[in-house]
């Protein structure tokens, strides 16, 4: 999906890495539930459901989601 000529994606930090996923390739849209897509990062990383429970889904202003563990700080 693409708004004002830009592609969505979600922004993952998993393993280490960030990752720059668009929303087709997750087959997931903004309007999707959080537990959807950690279940569709889940899919596309070939890990169990449960690995992406823990994280949080934040939606940005711009359609853009971003995917990542809970900051723990101290």
């Amino acid at each position: 999906m693409t708004i004002f000529g830009k592609t969505q994606t979600v922004h993952v930090r998993y393993g280490g890495k960030s990752y720059d996923l668009p929303f087709e390739d997750l087959a997931v849209s903004a309007r999707d539930s959080d537990d959807d897509v950690r279940e569709a990062l889940a899919r596309h990383f070939d890990v169990s459901t449960e690995t992406f429970r823990p994280f949080l889904v934040e939606r940005h202003r711009t359609g853009n989601i971003t995917v990542r563990p809970e900051a723990v700080f101290g």
